[in-house]
């Protein structure tokens, strides 16, 4: 009995530090999480509020671009790594560099560089 609860413990153990190894992995090479928001909807208590992926282009803004049937679509953009809460994001950045050099677990060259 007293080793099937070892052999529990180290497999938890082994299970868990994998766990903790792919997350620093992925964290290093993927993407930083993105949302399309409305530039123009800043909220002081809420943030920016979210809106459909379509309304982001991947080269930038849509700059208030004409939609189908003459409707001014939102003032769009990409928001990275941002608190996303009812609908809105906040205490992200606009800036996709800004984003992947903020880095995350056991990435080397994360932070800003001075000069």
């Amino acid at each position: 009995m007293a080793e099937s609860r070892r052999r529990l413990r180290s497999s938890t153990v082994v299970l868990g530090g994998m766990g903790v190894l792919a997350a620093a992995l992925t964290s290093c090479g993927s993407d930083p999480d993105r949302r399309c928001v409305d530039r123009d909807s800043y909220d002081y208590t809420n943030g920016y509020k979210v809106v459909a992926d379509k309304n982001c282009t991947t080269s930038g803004t849509t700059s208030g671009s004409r939609g189908k049937g003459g409707k001014s679509r939102a003032d769009a953009d990409w928001y990275y790594d941002a608190d996303v809460s009812g609908g809105y994001a906040d205490y992200g950045t606009f800036s996709r560099s800004e984003a992947v050099d903020r880095g995350g677990f056991g990435c080397s060259g994360s932070g800003s560089s001075g000069g």
